[in-house]
């Protein structure tokens, strides 16, 4: 299996960088909730052991590695709320989370490396797109794991506020479980409304919960 490593990183440092970042975001196809994205700057000489894309990577060596990211590493994050999603599209939105995540970082970089192959038009700073970037790039990888821990937290959070959904277990994504409960209980403060499952449903002249 091929895993990502450090070979864009050295050719940018080549080329004169002295500092590169990764970003990717999570959450652009969940019904609720924002669009998390990560910036990291990794270490060269202590780069965790594993780094892979998140999906790739179970709960516990997920939960690991974020631990030792943000042990090692300069570590930014941004995200996007479920207004902004509705009101400049889920792209954007996740563009924007991304951007801000780069500019949460103690040091702004001079070179990033974001995955897919849309760039923040915000950045500042040089930039490449890398599709599939979390498989290719550990920086870009170590951005998904981050991320992805940190907009579950997030979910967790708001299913103590808004039980009966399962956003513990689906962090806001179209399952059946989530599906079937916003049929039973409604649409909330944090469902997406741009987004054509909760859009029909209001369309129809569903109650929202308080």
């Amino acid at each position: 299996m091929i895993k990502p490593d450090y070979e864009l990183e050295k050719l940018a440092i080549f080329r004169g960088a002295t500092s590169v970042v990764g970003v990717d975001e999570v959450g652009r196809g969940p019904l609720a909730g924002p669009v998390m994205a990560a910036a990291v700057v990794l270490n060269p000489e202590h780069i965790p052991e594993g780094l892979n894309d998140s999906k790739k990577l179970g709960v516990k060596r997920r939960e690991l590695l974020y631990v030792q990211i943000l042990e090692t590493a300069d570590v930014g994050f941004g995200e996007a709320s479920v207004e902004e999603i509705d009101e400049i599209n889920i792209l954007q939105a996740s563009l924007l989370a991304m951007q801000r995540a780069v500019h949460n970082l103690t040091t702004l970089p001079d070179y990033a490396l974001v995955d897919g192959k849309f760039i923040p038009k915000a950045l500042n700073i040089p930039a490449e797109g890398v599709v599939k970037g979390d498989a290719k790039s550990v920086s870009i990888a170590a951005a998904s794991i981050v991320a992805k821990i940190r907009r579950d937290q997030r979910m967790e959070s708001l299913a103590q506020q808004f039980p009966g959904y399962g956003w513990e277990r689906n962090a806001g994504y179209p399952t059946p479980e989530h599906k079937e409960a916003i049929h039973r209980l409604g649409i909330t403060p944090h469902h997406r409304r741009s987004f054509k499952p909760i859009h029909n449903m209001l369309y129809q002249g569903k109650n929202l919960t308080s």
